[in-house]
């Protein structure tokens, strides 16, 4: 499944008030855009910020811990400035819209699990994301269900297919991809289910 980002419009996203969020100039519009299918973040504090290496990820959704004992919850994703690829780098900014626009909304996947959870709950998320891989497992895959069922399932899709299909990305990092979080496959049957759970809804609703 591929999607042109010259068919895509942005400048209605780029145009929203995200005076609570710190976004990068080159990735505003991927950003907006990612942002504007999750409306539930809108007045949650998210700064996206540059990071020279994150390991083992190539962007990283955390909660600012301070902000847990205040009133309103805050969050940071980080992104690696370069996309490494076996024997070069390329910045990450030049990646295709649609690639980063689905990576992106995985990590606010990952916002929105953290929201529903209790500071005891984020204690327990970080220890479980340390020690145990199917957890790890259990949580990547929760955010991609968090996108595809905001919409992004066609990005996701996209960003899927761009990891494990590029012949310059190291193997060991496509095996830990498969491993760990939804497949394309998986995701067209989350689309699929969607779409049809909303289409007997409007059904039901006109009878």
């Amino acid at each position: 499944m591929k999607i042109s980002s010259t068919s895509m419009n942005y400048q209605h996203h780029i145009n929203s008030d995200f005076t609570n969020k710190k976004i990068p100039s080159v990735l505003s519009a991927e950003i907006a855009t990612a942002l504007s299918f999750y409306p539930e973040l809108a007045h949650t504090p998210i700064r996206f910020q540059f990071r020279q290496r994150i390991k083992g990820s190539v962007m990283q959704a955390q909660p600012v811990i301070r902000s847990f004992f205040t009133n309103q919850r805050e969050y940071q994703i980080n992104i690696s400035a370069l996309f490494r690829l076996t024997h070069a780098a390329e910045p990450i900014h030049q990646l295709p819209a649609e690639v980063l626009i689905g990576w992106i909304g995985h990590e606010l996947g990952h916002v929105m699990d953290y929201e529903n959870r209790s500071v005891w709950g984020m204690v327990c998320f970080g220890l479980g994301y340390l020690l145990s891989p199917k957890y790890v497992r259990k949580a990547e895959r929760t955010a991609d269900t968090f996108a595809v069922n905001h919409g992004l399932g066609r990005y996701i899709i996209a960003t899927k297919h761009y990891i494990l299909d590029h012949t310059s990305l190291p193997d060991k990092y496509k095996r830990k991809i498969a491993r760990l979080y939804l497949s394309p496959d998986d995701i067209v049957e989350q689309v699929r289910a969607l779409e049809e759970g909303l289409k007997n809804s409007n059904v039901a609703g006109h009878e």
